[in-house]
């Protein structure tokens, strides 16, 4: 809400959401004025040949002009926005109305068809074909006018094939001719066809073709029989359920070639309902001015005094004229045989007696009549206050001379301070000063997301419960600080406005995340220590430590040994090779042989002994190691003795 369109359409709120994509409500700040507009899906606005469609049938619609066709005003383009402007029609759909009273009599069916036909046929004039004529788009204005909108969106969005987007589809099937589910094809006679479906859903509140899927109605619109509304609803006239007939005839050359020419059928069928010729007599209004023909033997359309002959009477409502068809087996008024005599003459006393009498029985009904009409005792009419601020539906209802109970309730589709509905109904009779029931909306009921960080698993779903929420997913994840089985976060994030039931998410903690300590044996120092620090874990160093097979300043052993589990800031110590330990090689020549194995023994040679000659003198004649030279510890020295 708030975005602006195009440098121009304000968008204030949303309105609705169909196949195409949404309506909103809009200030066109150029000519600071409300507007209706239509945003396309993004998908749509992203394909270049539904944007040019879409422009040259908006250019078409906007051709246009006609109290019973939405006006076009604008389209265009905005980014990823494709529009289109139209006029604001407050009220409510055409499905809207059949959901809510079901069924319409008769006379109003064939009146709400007038306009809706005079709308089509006045595109039709223009060359313009609706292809997509349903009760969602026919909207009913709070005053009662009725509109046709969405000329030629449906040849912009699909060539009316059966294939695309199911779920726009299945709203459109319903209403599709046989040539647009065989062919693809549609002219005026197709809006004809579907404006024949429209009058049966009016009259007996059901769709001809139910199917659950788009192919199964597609299926019977070629192929099934069309039902007669008659059938559902008893006491529709047969003339009706021609017209109906006509109008959806399966081969297009047998219907009305446009709206117009079923304007014209329609408006010779009301007539005739009107006048009285129908087959069934049941369909009578009696609000009506005019004079009814009932059956008998001698028929007289003059109003006068009765005796005991029978008379037909019908409710009339005060403040309207009208003639009561009398039948009597003999005419009331002949007169024939009457003679004045003495007893025509009345004395002057009771003839003003009578006049008072007459007078006063005048003023009795004139009064009765101005009680029952325009007095406190008449009826009137429940105002349309649905979508109106509380504070104008009140003082609407007042003006209708009803008084208004307010009462407050939730609502998700309709914003808070307006109403939602009335109890009776918009357009029902009421008895003057009676109460009419206002539903406002407090706007959408919303939950405040609970804190759950730092709380326990068991505790956090308690404190969603309690919240009107729903306990999302749950999931589990290490944690430096948090204690395991405590949650470490939340989403939506506390205090988020939720709807009732929405879910939240946490995440609960398995506490620190165990490092392994890798193998650093035989690494130099250095490398050793950067793969100890990159997980966490600190170094420490042990006493160095000669070693045979480990170089000079790498690792000899780790402290705990590679494997062993710790956590981040936990240390290793390290010993580290000083490589091997040297010695000094002694000189032990003309020692005694037991003497120079000892001492060489002594600091960590291996010695051989070679004898010549069996060793006679045992004295060191010479070593293969030479004196003061640096050799491991360990080495092997040979001496010779002889």
């Amino acid at each position: 809400m708030g975005r602006v369109i195009d440098g121009r359409y304000r968008v204030t709120r949303h309105l609705a959401d169909g196949g195409m994509g949404s309506v909103f409500v809009a200030i066109d700040e150029r000519l600071e004025r409300d507007v209706a507009l239509k945003v396309m899906r993004a998908d749509l606005a992203r394909d270049d040949a539904f944007v040019a469609r879409f422009r040259r049938e908006a250019r078409s619609a906007a051709r246009l002009g006609h109290p019973n066709v939405v006006a076009v005003t604008d389209q265009g383009s905005d980014g990823q926005y494709a529009f289109l402007a139209m006029e604001l029609v407050l009220g409510d759909t055409l499905r809207q109305l059949i959901r809510r009273r079901g069924p319409l009599p008769v006379d109003e069916a064939l009146g709400l068809m007038d306009p809706i036909l005079d709308g089509l046929a006045a595109a039709h004039r223009a060359g313009l074909v609706h292809r997509d004529v349903k009760p969602e788009n026919v909207l009913i204005s709070q005053t009662g006018q009725v509109k046709v909108t969405d000329f030629g969106l449906a040849r912009a969005v699909t060539t009316s094939t059966l294939t695309g987007d199911s779920d726009i589809l299945l709203g459109t099937a319903s209403y599709l001719s046989p040539e647009q589910v065989e062919h693809g094809s549609a002219d005026a006679r197709s809006d004809v066809y579907s404006a024949g479906l429209l009058l049966f859903e009016i009259l007996t509140g059901e769709k001809a073709f139910p199917g659950d899927s788009p192919i199964h109605v597609a299926y019977q619109h070629v192929h099934g029989t069309m039902p007669r509304a008659s059938d559902a609803v008893s006491g529709i006239p047969d003339t009706v359920d021609d017209l109906i007939a006509q109008a959806t005839a399966k081969d297009p050359d047998d219907r009305p070639a446009t709206a117009a020419d079923l304007l014209v059928a329609l408006r010779t069928v009301r007539r005739g309902l009107e006048s009285g010729h129908t087959d069934h007599t049941d369909h009578t209004d009696h609000g009506d001015r005019r004079t009814r023909a009932l059956p008998s033997d001698t028929e007289t359309t003059e109003t006068t005094e009765t005796t005991d002959a029978q008379v037909d009477h019908e409710p009339v409502d005060a403040g309207r004229s009208h003639t009561t068809a009398i039948h009597s087996k003999t005419n009331p008024l002949d007169t024939r045989g009457y003679q004045p005599g003495e007893n025509s003459r009345r004395p002057r006393r009771g003839l003003s007696l009578v006049v008072l009498f007459l007078l006063a029985l005048l003023l009795l009904g004139a009064a009765a009549a101005w009680a029952f009409t325009s007095g406190p005792l008449g009826s009137t009419k429940v105002p349309t206050v649905n979508g109106l601020a509380q504070g104008s539906a009140v003082e609407r209802i007042s003006k209708a001379d009803l008084k208004a109970r307010v009462r407050q309730t939730f609502s998700e589709s309709v914003a808070q301070g307006k109403v939602i509905r009335a109890e009776p109904g918009a357009g029902s009779e009421q008895r003057k000063n009676s109460t009419v029931t206002l539903t406002v909306s407090k706007g959408p009921e919303r939950f405040s997301a609970p804190k759950l960080a730092g709380s326990k698993q068991a505790a956090a779903r308690a404190a969603i419960t309690k919240a009107q929420l729903g306990v999302g997913t749950v999931t589990q994840a290490f944690h430096e600080s948090v204690p395991t089985g405590s949650v470490i976060s939340s989403t939506p994030a506390p205090g988020t406005a939720l709807k009732k039931g929405a879910k939240v998410n946490f995440v609960v903690s398995k506490g620190k995340q165990p490092v392994p300590v890798p193998n650093v044996a035989g690494q130099p120092r250095a490398e050793a220590e950067g793969s100890l620090t990159s997980l966490g874990l600190k170094v420490a160093y042990g006493t160095e430590e000669f070693s045979e097979t480990v170089a000079k300043g790498s690792v000899i052993r780790s402290t705990p040994a590679s494997g062993a589990n710790l956590y981040k800031g936990d240390s290793v110590e390290l010993i580290v090779s000083k490589g091997p330990e040297m010695v000094q090689v002694p000189r032990v020549i003309d020692m005694k042989s037991g003497a120079a194995k000892t001492l060489l023994e002594s600091q960590g040679f291996t010695v051989e002994l070679d004898r010549f000659f069996g060793g006679l003198f045992d004295t060191v004649r010479d070593q293969s190691l030479r004196p003061g030279t640096s050799v491991k510890k360990g080495s092997t020295i040979t001496l010779s003795i002889v």
